[in-house]
């Protein structure tokens, strides 16, 4: 994929665990927020801020304090920059009974404690940021 050239590739779970969550410090955002297992590659170019992730099968994970069940694919990829992950894919919230896809993560900067997710309809949900905190 073009989108993928001249990127950093870490291959394994244990070294794409370790990019994946340098990558969510870097750039402002919570550290569990990509609770992932079984990770295959993580990569990211530097240039445009494309970032993408694989893993061996899709995990479901429930963010107790929010009560949110968030369901990340085998693939996920988007754009990451300061605060924010735009054009995500792969990442989809339950809301009700349906699953609709999470298009982009915020979080407000200057810091007001809110992380905030769109859906592609548009819908935005904010919630507290310590919600989406490693371990959550």
């Amino acid at each position: 994929m073009a989108e993928k050239e001249g990127g950093v590739v870490k291959k394994g779970h244990e070294e794409g665990m370790k990019m994946s969550s340098s990558l969510l410090e870097e750039f402002g955002l919570p550290l569990g927020l990509l609770p992932l297992a079984d990770v295959i590659e993580v990569g990211f170019v530097q240039t445009t801020g494309y970032m993408w992730i694989l893993q061996k099968k899709k995990v479901e994970h429930s963010f107790k304090m929010v009560k949110k069940l968030v369901s990340y694919d085998t693939e996920i990829t988007g754009y990451v920059n300061k605060n924010v992950i735009k054009k995500l894919k792969g990442v989809k919230a339950k809301e009700l009974m349906l699953w609709p896809p999470v298009s982009e993560i915020k979080v407000d900067d200057p810091p007001t404690g809110k992380i905030h997710f769109k859906s592609l309809a548009g819908i935005t949900k904010t919630f507290p940021i310590e919600a989406f905190a490693a371990g959550q």
